[in-house]
């Protein structure tokens, strides 16, 4: 299971064991939105090939 934990300045990642931040300008880059817009889904794809997505995708925005 991979925990994301969001903040203004990025997010904390817990995946397989390895803890890691993904920095806001790295999401911003992978994703091509800005920083608020993205959703927690696509952030999950950024860290995992394949997801277990078992609900509706979030804003950052509506997170943080």
């Amino acid at each position: 299971m991979t925990v994301l934990s969001f903040d203004d300045k990025g997010v904390d990642v817990i995946y397989e064991g390895t803890e890691f931040r993904m920095e806001k300008a790295l999401i911003e880059e992978a994703t091509g939105k800005a920083y608020p817009n993205v959703t927690d889904h696509e952030v999950l794809h950024l860290v995992e090939d394949d997801p277990q997505l078992s609900n509706e995708p979030r804003r950052i925005k509506d997170i943080i």
